[in-house]
């Protein structure tokens, strides 16, 4: 993937190239990029369920909540392992250089949509555990910020949605494993992320109950959901990201 920015070619993800650099350090750059395919393909599969639940607020405002809450651990790794490749690029690893940042629309577009998915998860949590009589500016808040944060992960997903299939499937070829050494690691770091976050969520959902009574009469999709999807089609429509290959 060529970044808009850069004028050399890219290439795939899922290749290596040991000539000229260190091979421990490229296996590290494969590594990097599958542990961030694992976490994001769990992230997407926890933030389709979110966002069914938010439809549902009525029925579903207890699994929405503990959702929620879980999918703060893949979150957590998704950050880690992309804060590494961004410290790892701009400190000069040869390696990381090699491999190229991002399109320069996903470089803008990063430090937003992290900040913003911050405050959505960070505003849902707070609004769990001060409930409903006490939300005061956490609600319209959480509002705005899912406004907002809709169409950034749109163009986010689908400008990554091809690559990230390939590359959790090479961690379990053996020809592709042997590239990139660590796929055991990989997968416990996402399990255990994924454990922890399902334990916060267990812990957290009792707090719930006062928004679960309230959900009975104010459980309508939320206004800043339809917004924000309706303004989230026109961004993909208008960067059109899946041709970002």
């Amino acid at each position: 993937m060529k970044s808009l920015g850069d004028h050399g070619p890219m290439r795939p993800s899922g290749q290596t190239q040991t000539s000229g650099g260190n091979g421990d350090d490229q296996s590290a750059v494969v590594g990097n990029e599958r542990l961030t395919a694992l976490a994001g393909a769990v992230l997407l599969v926890l933030i389709v369920v979110e966002l069914m639940t938010t439809a549902y607020l009525r029925a579903g405002l207890s699994a929405h909540v503990f959702v929620g809450v879980v999918l703060s651990g893949p979150l957590a790794v998704k950050i880690g392992s992309t804060f590494y490749r961004f410290l790892r690029y701009y400190t000069r690893s040869p390696a990381f250089v090699r491999r190229g940042p991002p399109r320069l629309t996903l470089r803008v577009l990063a430090p937003l949509l992290i900040a913003t998915t911050l405050v959505v998860i960070g505003s849902g949590i707070g609004l769990v555990v001060t409930g409903p009589r006490s939300a005061g500016p956490l609600l319209p808040l959480h509002g705005l910020s899912v406004l907002v944060w809709l169409p950034l992960i749109a163009i986010h997903v689908f400008a990554y949605i091809w690559r990230v299939p390939r590359l959790v499937a090479n961690d379990w070829s053996k020809q592709a494993a042997e590239q990139a050494p660590g796929r055991g690691l990989r997968l416990g770091v996402n399990l255990g992320a994924l454990m922890l976050g399902a334990i916060a969520a267990v812990l957290l959902l009792p707090s719930a109950t006062p928004w679960i009574a309230w959900s009975q009469t104010n459980g309508t999709i939320p206004a800043p959901m339809i917004v924000g999807m309706l303004v989230a089609t026109l961004a993909l429509l208008a960067t059109r990201p899946l041709r970002w290959r």
